[in-house]
């Protein structure tokens, strides 16, 4: 495992600083394969109630964005048939953005005893410690979703099940261009203490 990731005394800055880049501005290289296992393995090291996993990682590697490029255009059609030339470049667009993308499907566990709202947290959570462990890596990350994680082809695809969401689209890379921070809420506005 990556040094950094032992290195507890300098995780409030790796969460203080983490922020999103546009998937779009990113640029090679993105993790090799070897770093791309270790930011998963990190990922997987979320809370998860019964020990279900209720979540899967797709890697679309390079050679296989075309394809993807092409299974996008087609389910959009196939949903939206008067679709126009710059909602398919849109599409085309998606699937080649940034080195590396990885799909994370929400795949909880039908009739268990423990709650589908806690399994969907869990991969939400794994999306989420997939970010973290990509800033500590030293790379930059963006969690989307947009039409193709709504699209039951698209979600097929990805082997995912009827029951199964795809959770977001994560792409990983260097930074094509400095990362603006964004307006983040203050504690005040998100931050009560509860009177009974």
């Amino acid at each position: 495992m990556m040094t950094m990731f032992n290195d507890l005394s300098s995780t409030a800055a790796l969460l203080a600083t983490r922020r999103s880049g546009k998937a779009r501005d990113m640029i090679a290289p993105g993790p090799d394969s070897a770093e791309l296992r270790r930011i998963l393995e990190a990922a997987m090291r979320v809370p998860d109630h019964g020990k279900l996993a209720p979540w899967r990682f797709v890697i679309v590697e390079a050679d296989r964005r075309d394809a993807f490029a092409d299974l996008l255009k087609d389910a959009y059609r196939a949903e939206k048939p008067e679709a126009g030339r710059i909602e398919l470049e849109a599409m085309e667009q998606f699937a080649h953005q940034a080195p590396t993308m990885v799909a994370v499907l929400s795949t909880p566990t039908q009739n268990s005893k423990i709650p589908l709202w806690e399994q969907e947290l869990s991969a939400g959570a794994a999306c989420m410690n997939l970010l973290f462990s990509t800033h500590a890596a030293g790379f930059v990350g963006c969690w989307l979703t947009g039409w193709p994680a709504y699209n039951g082809q698209v979600l097929e695809s990805l082997g995912g099940s009827p029951h199964d969401r795809i959770a977001g689209f994560l792409f990983l890379g260097s930074p094509g261009r400095a990362l603006e921070e964004r307006p983040r809420p203050t504690y005040e506005a998100v931050v009560s203490t509860w009177k009974g």
